[in-house]
């Protein structure tokens, strides 16, 4: 099997992506295929494939999407398929943009499983409406037999985010932490945020399907959002989020919509063979 791919990253979330504009070459896209691309020893490496498909060609995009020609069609390292990837949204509209298959001068509508999502470019920065945010109950996440109470907070995708003293209390992640199934029957992202100072918080991630990674997008705006409600904030208000990878920008608009704003880089491009059952 020979076919196109790109690298890329946004605050080091990395991803493979797959152009596959007809949705003629990977077909339903087979989870073991996706998982061994991931693999950081035996595949290519990332975090998350990412097919850059026309909208048209993706049967499960959804009503209310036609105005997005193009659809991000996201797995998370393991082949699960997930909801939506701040960082990688931000990686899909950087090479659809460098293909100039899009007009950068106008805001992108961009097809994804949690509806379209608008993206506007200036200069190396790329924001991301992100829609408007649910906060749910408390509930709380372990973490190498230490228990925090987390927020319960979607984003595109379900978080539980836990406020710690330092972010040396998340431990290696290695393993996927604790969290009440009960709360999230389908998984959840688990994000351990430490306060930097105002309007600034830095955080750590164990990512569902994918475990710790370097950043998280709509994570980042869950840490964000959990962070805003607890302090009061009014609205407007941009909080800054560092993440291993870098940082981000998450601003809670007057309206209730949340903006993720943050670099996006393709790394490299090639054809390959596939050699692998």
């Amino acid at each position: 099997m020979t076919f196109s791919w790109a690298k890329g990253h946004g605050t080091e979330n990395d991803f493979v992506l797959l152009p596959d504009a007809d949705g003629r070459v990977h077909g339903d896209l087979d989870p073991a295929f996706v998982a061994a691309l991931c693999d950081r020893r035996r595949g290519l490496g990332a975090d998350g494939v990412l097919r850059v498909v026309r909208t048209s060609a993706v049967g499960e995009a959804g009503d209310g999407q036609g105005e997005a020609e193009w659809f991000m069609d996201y797995r998370n390292a393991d082949g699960s398929v997930s909801e939506m990837c701040g960082n990688g949204v931000r990686v899909f509209a950087r090479y659809v943009a460098d293909h100039e298959l899009v007009d950068t001068d106008r805001p992108l509508p961009i097809g994804t499983r949690d509806g379209i999502k608008t993206v506007t470019f200036d200069g190396d920065a790329i924001s991301v409406d992100m829609g408007v945010p649910e906060l749910g109950g408390v509930s709380k996440v372990t973490v190498e037999g230490r228990t925090f109470e987390a927020d319960e907070v979607h984003t595109g995708n379900p978080h539980a985010v836990a406020q710690v003293a330092s972010l040396d209390d998340a431990g290696t992640l290695l393993e996927e932490p604790g969290y009440d199934r009960a709360v999230y029957p389908h998984g959840v992202n688990i994000e351990l945020v430490a306060r930097r100072g105002p309007q600034h918080v830095a955080m750590r991630v164990h990512e569902r399907g994918s475990g710790e990674t370097r950043s998280c997008g709509t994570g980042a705006c869950a840490a964000a959002v959990a962070s805003m409600s607890a302090d009061g904030v009014a609205l407007p208000a941009t909080y800054r989020v560092d993440v291993p990878g870098g940082r981000l920008d998450v601003t809670w608009t007057p309206e209730g919509r949340v903006v993720l704003t943050g670099p996006a880089e393709i790394v490299a491009e090639g054809e390959m063979e596939w050699l692998r059952g």
